[in-house]
């Protein structure tokens, strides 16, 4: 983490587990699918169960870099986006150019206690900074409104 000797870190964290869970039901799908086929097509059931668990330890091992690979951090002065395991893209912001925070849920996405937060940023609408699938974006929206409003005036 590359803080700034005055800097405070107050949010560090990964789209929720639950942002992909479609991913997770649709693989789970193909596994259970693909486990079917298997003894149809002349392979012992025993093969068909191993089809089972290959495929969904494939999609729980996917699902989870998926997650891990992104990662939201908010500080007292900056707001970064991380991208990446082996390659990285870092896309970053300080908070004196965000000029608004909006959270969206759907009602599905309010089920399940996730959402996005939109940082509107004085760089326009070509640079989408967006915090998506994570957990309790309103926690997130107020941290970051408060850093805003404690930042010194700089006229």
């Amino acid at each position: 983490m590359d803080l700034a000797p005055d800097e405070t870190l107050l949010f560090d964290g990964h789209p929720s587990w639950r942002s992909i869970l479609g991913f997770y039901v649709k693989g789970s799908l193909v596994a259970i699918v693909a486990g079917a086929i298997a003894p149809l097509a002349g392979a012992a059931t025993g093969i068909g169960v191993a089809v089972v668990l290959a495929i969904l330890s494939m999609v729980v091992l996917v699902g989870l870099f998926k997650r891990i690979a992104i990662t939201y951090e908010v500080s007292d002065q900056r707001l970064w986006i991380r991208r990446g395991l082996l390659s990285r893209a870092v896309q970053q912001t300080r908070l004196t150019r965000v000029q608004g925070v909006t959270t969206h849920q759907s009602a599905f996405q309010r089920l399940l206690r996730i959402g996005t937060v939109e940082f509107d940023t004085a760089a326009g609408e070509d640079y989408d900074f967006a915090f998506v699938g994570v957990a309790d974006p309103d926690d997130i929206s107020r941290r970051v409104d408060e850093a805003i409003r404690a930042m010194p005036v700089h006229g």
